[in-house]
């Protein structure tokens, strides 16, 4: 049923887009159309100046004679339209096919057109005449179809691409919804963890008080959209209240030290993009500690780049060619970025020399 019921949900907004796709085709037909005989009478009526016919006097009789051939060209666009599926090859000699069976009707509206010109003299038929006659609509009409092959290839083109584009897109957004859910299982773990070592402190109230935070902080965090960019203010107050719940347990040893300037408050990064960072600080910084800890969390504008930090002091008693290990905290931010920026973000972590594990984003500077 589900089967069915997502083919009945798809077959609507495919036919939506084969009748934008055909508005679209026709669009360009009278467009394609209306500059190519514009430029076919330009063309006709300069060549019979150089033969001496008078190009006003000729007008009405070439405006006629472009009307037919028109008409016939739309004919030959909706057998090309018709057969557009057959391969390169066959279209081709689709195209000498058309072009071979317009052109004598062409030839003889042309000499009907001529007759009509001359009247009341009778001119005789005269097959060289009528062959250059033929030859030129030929030109003409297998131009035509060229270009309308043309057109239709490029429609193909642009159709693909926009449905790659759309297909692309819809990835993007699948996979930033994927790592941005990797967050809340890898949170909770920690988090519960923390209760758990609460109650077996015997601080059931502390515990208490730590599930409330917690309940209201993903609250919050589960109406953010995955795939939207946030304030950098707003990112901070959620970093914020996740602070506060590890208070609950690491109140003796945790302190937090936020330099945000405020200019980049307005600044948008991805939602709960420091949340894995600062996870990290907490749990192998103050959970390692015996002594207070400071996180900090900094933000600088450098080059058009938006720059966050989240540094943890270290222990001194340390091994510094040790690394703590980030778990999917770090992997999962610097795939979100590489999804969202590309090249243009990454993190990076390491000890910055001066006893203290850092943690760096950057990522294009963009206001709301």
């Amino acid at each position: 049923m589900q089967i069915t019921h997502a083919m009945h949900a798809d077959g609507p907004s495919a036919l939506r887009d084969d009748a934008d796709s055909r508005i679209e085709l026709r669009r360009m037909t009278r467009q394609l159309g209306a500059v190519y005989w514009f430029s076919v009478f330009l063309i006709t009526s300069l060549l019979w100046h150089f033969v001496g016919v008078d190009a006003w006097t000729s007008a009405p009789a070439k405006l006629i004679w472009i009307a037919a051939s028109v008409a016939i060209t739309f004919a030959i666009s909706a057998l090309l339209l018709r057969w557009r599926n057959i391969s390169f090859l066959h279209k081709a000699l689709l195209c000498f096919a058309l072009t071979l069976l317009c052109s004598p009707f062409s030839a003889s509206i042309d000499f009907l057109l001529a007759s009509w010109f001359m009247w009341p003299q009778k001119p005789a038929f005269a097959p060289r005449d009528f062959a250059y006659s033929l030859i030129e609509n030929s030109s003409f009409f297998f131009g035509w179809a060229c270009l309308y092959v043309a057109m239709l290839y490029s429609h193909e083109v642009r159709q693909q691409e926009q449905r790659l584009a759309a297909i692309r897109e819809e990835a993007l957004a699948a996979q930033m919804r994927a790592l941005r859910y990797q967050i809340n299982p890898h949170f909770l773990f920690n988090t519960f963890n923390s209760v758990a070592a609460l109650i077996e402190e015997g601080m059931p109230n502390d515990a208490k008080r730590m599930v409330v935070v917690l309940s209201e902080f993903l609250r919050t965090t589960l109406t953010l959209d995955p795939f939207s960019d946030v304030r950098l203010d707003r990112e901070i107050a959620l970093q914020q209240d996740y602070l506060a719940i590890e208070r609950e347990r690491f109140s003796d040893r945790l302190n937090v030290a936020f330099e945000i300037p405020a200019e980049l408050n307005r600044a948008l990064v991805p939602s709960l993009i420091l949340q894995p960072l600062v996870e990290n600080a907490i749990k192998h910084g103050v959970g390692q500690a015996r002594t207070p800890i400071v996180v900090r969390v900094h933000a600088r504008a450098a080059a058009q780049r938006l720059i966050l930090t989240v540094t943890n002091d270290v222990t001194p008693d340390r091994d510094m060619t040790d690394s703590p290990s980030t778990g999917i905290g770090l992997a999962n931010v610097s795939e979100r970025l590489s999804a969202r920026f590309g090249d243009r973000g990454r993190c990076t972590a390491g000890y910055d020399g001066k006893g203290a594990w850092e943690a760096v984003i950057e990522m294009p500077l963009r206001y709301e």
